[in-house]
């Protein structure tokens, strides 16, 4: 899982380098061959799309690094980490919620998907089947008792 997250933001690395040396240049070179330059919207726009590419490159190479930092064989078996799957129960209203923990800017919680850094993630870290995660949030607290777990072990191909 790990090593196909790393793929794939290797491979937006390179398109965007490739944009970076080759196609921004050539943008930027025509739009100069416009002429003036305070007043063109060409050159304003290929300098503005470098400035984000560089800042998103950063951004890749930073998660990059971090992705590369991280050692599956200290991410738990039996209990949530990184790349888990968990299935709660509500012990208030008996509703069943499944939240996947993943790394930080993949989380997406409409999907399902919570940061280990969010609340929800906290609560949950380490923690089996038939515990108890306590999430105190500002209205409330919520006890989710622990009914289901698969791990990023179980479960190799889940998307951190």
């Amino acid at each position: 899982m790990i090593e196909a997250l790393k793929e794939k933001l290797g491979g937006e690395v390179e398109k965007l380098q490739h944009e970076l040396n080759v196609t921004l240049p050539n943008e930027i070179r025509k739009a100069v061959e416009h002429g003036d330059l305070r007043e063109n919207s060409e050159y304003k726009a290929a300098l503005e799309r470098q400035q984000f590419v560089q800042a998103r490159l950063g951004q890749l190479r930073e998660r990059l690094s971090r992705l590369s930092s991280i050692d599956p064989t200290q991410i738990p078996t039996d209990r949530v980490g990184l790349g888990s799957r968990v299935v709660v129960e509500d012990q208030k209203t008996k509703a069943t919620e499944v939240y996947n923990v993943v790394f930080g800017d993949a989380a997406d919680f409409e999907e399902g998907h919570v940061s280990v850094g969010s609340p929800i993630g906290r609560s949950l870290l380490n923690k089996g089947v038939g515990d108890v995660a306590i999430l105190k949030l500002p209205a409330v607290t919520r006890h989710l008792k622990i009914t289901d777990l698969r791990t990023i072990h179980q479960a190799p191909d889940e998307q951190l």
